[in-house]
């Protein structure tokens, strides 16, 4: 793992060292993560509704076909 003072992050092209950055720098830096990481919670918790909505839309098509057969 590189040291603290050899990583930087890109933000609109400009690479900012880490050890440079203002403690208030860091913590908006680590609110980002944070989000980051909230947004992609979110993306994987939709991607599991979504495919159980799939599966109850295809259990109702089926109960449907059944009532229609009887």
């Amino acid at each position: 793992m590189a040291a603290q003072s050899d990583q930087t992050i890109t933000v609109e092209g400009v690479a900012y060292k880490l050890a440079d950055m203002s403690d208030a720098a860091k913590a908006q830096l680590a609110n980002i993560q944070f989000v980051d990481a909230q947004i992609q919670q979110l993306r994987n918790e939709w991607a599991v509704a979504d495919t159980a909505r799939l599966g109850y839309s295809g259990a109702l098509k089926g109960e449907l076909l059944r009532s229609e057969k009887a």
